[in-house]
Parts: structure tokens; C-alpha cells; sequence
């Protein structure tokens, strides 16, 4: 979870820039510096003696901002995933890039055994219409070979003019051979609010990212969504399947778009005094309609704050299957002309005090989607993805055997497939219940 100016979770967009910026760094020790600072003051001797023998005699001549930028993010890494250094170019368009509008092939990636994977291509954008899909491994960019290259490094080339094309090398599953896939980098205009009527009777708000655009753009969906459907208006679907999250705040203000009082999120971070709570004020955009939220193992940060905090104010049913897991908030902290540090300092919590780091959202009722057969043989090897797998995660406040988050993350394109969606449908429409049973089933699946 971010806060106000942070961007999304575990997934880096390509359309990010992350150049390779210059970063100075000095230490100076303090007189007064205590006896158990000490050893830390060792360790930067030996940091720094390693530093002057690479710059001495590495066999070609290092830069110098390379090697600290480089030093900075080794040591964030280290920390947990998502955690990191912004040099002053990649943190401008991080903030280009919460305002909802940016340059580049609309997906978002991370790294995976030395090549980029696509971890969701942007509705809408060069990437989606080029056909490229989730889990693709993009190996090569204009013929050069990305094995080698940072995650960073490779979204920087990635990134170009608008109207200049890049060629991808793919491997897809199912896909014998590599093919290339000829991109048109573009202007990126993200919409985060997506919405229809399903019927004469309930309205479908799907919510893509958390973006400074979200929660205005949920109540003018909500609007129209009344303006069409009247008196008819059974109830509202809220889509967070494969949301990767985004801004604190917004997550905040669009559960208490649904809420009339309560806790919405609780952050502790390592000091008491760092306990924050956030609560709902009143009004609902609703109208006190039937809400069903839709998750899936593609839904973190900031859309788990969300179906956490309407389900433990019982305002509505959550359906589908165990989220991502992401439970910690990343604080911006600028470094002047130097860029900024994106540095995790705190766990969120549910109003009922869940933690859900390294474990999600559990629904109430478990919903699996039918996978086509290259999805399932996949998933079979390879399993789901969750916080709980990521190397270095931050532990929850459970016992590491408990550590189970993630599920599946695929979404039928065609809606009638759409098992999650329909069964939400029909719940609205009073054709099925949430029943003791039903209940029970879910938990035993869980």
C-alpha cells in the first residue's frame, strides 16, 4: 500500500521512466554519536573501502553515481520487495504517474528469472492491442537481450518517444517458439473506473488502480449508474479483480464512499505513537444499495483495504477467491534534488484488527474460475503468486506455516464464462443466498 504519492504494489508499469540518475552521498559522524553506533560506522569503512578499490581497479572505469545508486538500491532490496530508491527522474514520473496520464506500452511487469514478465497489459493501451497477455516473458527489446539487465534498466529501454515502435521478443506458454511483437509506444491515459449496467437492475463498477482520479471517477460512475437503472437498482458489483492497488488515500475515500461510520484501516508502524486510524464519515453514495465486491489473487494494497473494510462492516459480500496479501504501507520520503525513498514503515490492518500480510482477504464465499487447460497446466507447475511467495516478503503476524496468500488471478474476457461475475449477479437478484452453508464451505475451503 502507498501512501499519497506513492504508485502500485508488486508491478512496476513499463511505462515508467527509470533512468539511471546521479546521486551524490556523504557521511559525516557526529562527535556525540553513541558507543552502539559504532558498528555501523565500521561497516561504512568497509563500504567504503570496497568502493574506492572498485573504482581504482574495476577493469573498465565505473561511474561513480552508478556505484552509490546502485549500493542504495542493494541495501532496499534487502529490506523486502518493495522498498526502493527513486532517482530523481523516475520519482517525477512516479508522480506523472499517480495523476493517472503517462508515456509509454500500458502493462505492467516485474522480473522473473532474469527476463520481464508481463504481469497485466492496461486496458486500452499499445501493449493490450498488440495482444500481449499476462504471464508473457518478454526476453529481448530490439533484438538485445534482456538476461542481465535489471528490472529497472529494462523498463528504461522500454520507454520512448510516443508514436516510436519497440520490438518485443515473447515466450508465451503454449507458444512453442519465441515471436516477435511489434509495439507503438503512446501517450498512456489511465481510466481507473470502468462501469455498465448488467440488465435493467444492477450496476457493474469496475475499479482497475488506485490513482488521484479514482474516487471521483467512482461517483460519477455511481451517478449515472442511478440516472440508468432507477427504481429498478437492486444492487452495485464492485470489481477489484486484479487491482494491484495504489494511493492510500484513495483506497480510504472509496470505502468510505460505501460507509456511514467506522474504522476503515488501522496503520502500526515499529512505534506505538506511529498508530494511525482512518474512519468513515457519513454518507453513502448508495444509498444503503446491496454491494457484492469481486476479488481474486490479482488484488492487492489498496483494493484489500477496501474489500477488508467493507466486509468487516458486514456492507457487503465478498466473493471470489484469496487476495494477493500485500498488507504494508510504503511512505514517500523526498531526498531533495537526489530523488526520494520509497521505504515500507508500516502495516495496515482491518477495522476488526486483521492483519493480512502474507495472507489476503479470504471471501465469504469462494468462487473459483473454470481456467482454460494452458492456464491450468501452468498453474499446476508453477502455482498461484502471492505476497507470501515473494523472496524477502514481510512477515504477518501469523506463524510462517500460515502464510497462504494468492489464488488465481485469470477473468474470463467473455462475461457469460464469467463464473465470479454471474454468481455475483444472481446473489443481487436474490437467485442464490449466502446461507450458513454456503459459509461454512467457504471457510472449509479456506
Amino acid at each position: 500500500m502507498m501512501r499519497k504519492s506513492e504508485y502500485a504494489l508488486w508491478a512496476l508499469l513499463v511505462v515508467a521512466v527509470i533512468a539511471a540518475g546521479s546521486t551524490v552521498v556523504s557521511w559525516a559522524r557526529s562527535p556525540s554519536a553513541s558507543a552502539g553506533n559504532s558498528g555501523i560506522y565500521k561497516q561504512l569503512d568497509l563500504f567504503g573501502e570496497v568502493l574506492e578499490r572498485v573504482r581504482a581497479d574495476y577493469v573498465e572505469q565505473p561511474e561513480d553515481p552508478k556505484l552509490i545508486e546502485s549500493a542504495i538500491n542493494g541495501m532496499l532490496t534487502g529490506l523486502d520487495p518493495h522498498s526502493a530508491y527513486l532517482n530523481p527522474k523516475h520519482f517525477r514520473d512516479m508522480q506523472v504517474q499517480t495523476r493517472g496520464e503517462f508515456g509509454g506500452l500500458g502493462i505492467e511487469v516485474t522480473m522473473e528469472n532474469g527476463v520481464v514478465k508481463i504481469v497485466s497489459p492496461i486496458e486500452d493501451t499499445p501493449a493490450a492491442r498488440a495482444g500481449l497477455r499476462s504471464g508473457d516473458l518478454i526476453t529481448h527489446l530490439d533484438k538485445e537481450q534482456i538476461l542481465g539487465l535489471t528490472l529497472q534498466e529494462a523498463v528504461e529501454k522500454m520507454r520512448g518517444p510516443v508514436n516510436s515502435p519497440i520490438m518485443l521478443t515473447i515466450v508465451r506458454k503454449g507458444v512453442d517458439d519465441p515471436f516477435k511483437v511489434k509495439v507503438v509506444r503512446d501517450m498512456i491515459h489511465i481510466n481507473p473506473v470502468k462501469y455498465n449496467a448488467e440488465g435493467d437492475d444492477v450496476g457493474y463498477v469496475r475499479i482497475t488502480t488506485f490513482n488521484e482520479q479514482t474516487t471521483e471517477n467512482l461517483g460519477k460512475a455511481v451517478d449515472d449508474l442511478k440516472k440508468k437503472l432507477g427504481p429498478n437498482l437492486k444492487g452495485y458489483i464492485i470489481d477489484l479483480r486484479n487491482n494491484p492497488g495504489g494511493l492510500l488515500d484513495q483506497a480510504i475515500s472509496v470505502s468510505d464512499s460505501f460507509l456511514d461510520k467506522g474504522a476503515i484501516v488501522l496503520t502500526r508502524g515499529r512505534n506505538l505513537e506511529e498508530t494511525q486510524r482512518s474512519n468513515a464519515r457519513q454518507g453513502d453514495i448508495t444509498d444503503g444499495k446491496k454491494i457484492v465486491v469481486l476479488i481474486n489473487g490479482g488484488s492487492a494494497s489498496a483494493s484489500e483495504i477496501v474489500a477488508g473494510a467493507l466486509q468487516d462492516h458486514q456492507r457487503a459480500t465478498v466473493i471470489g477467491t484469496r487476495s494477493f496479501g500485500k498488507g504494508s504501507v510504503q511512505t514517500i520520503i523526498p531526498l531533495g534534488s537526489s530523488g526520494a525513498l520509497r521505504l515500507t514503515t508500516a502495516r495496515y490492518y482491518t477495522p476488526s484488527g486483521r492483519s493480512i500480510q502474507a495472507k489476503g482477504i479470504d471471501p465469504e464465499v469462494v468462487v473459483e474460475e473454470e481456467l482454460p487447460e494452458d492456464i491450468k497446466k501452468k498453474q499446476d507447475i508453477i502455482g498461484t503468486r502471492g505476497e507470501a511467495n515473494l523472496r524477502g516478503h514481510l512477515k504477518g503476524e501469523v506463524e510462517v506455516e500460515e502464510e497462504q496468500s494468492g489464488s488465481s488471478s485469470y477473468v474470463p474476457e467473455d462475461k457469460e464464462k464469467d463464473t465470479q461475475l454471474n454468481y455475483a449477479l444472481d446473489l443481487l437478484r436474490g437467485i442464490k443466498s449466502v446461507d450458513t452453508d454456503v459459509k461454512k464451505k467457504a471457510e472449509a475451503a479456506n
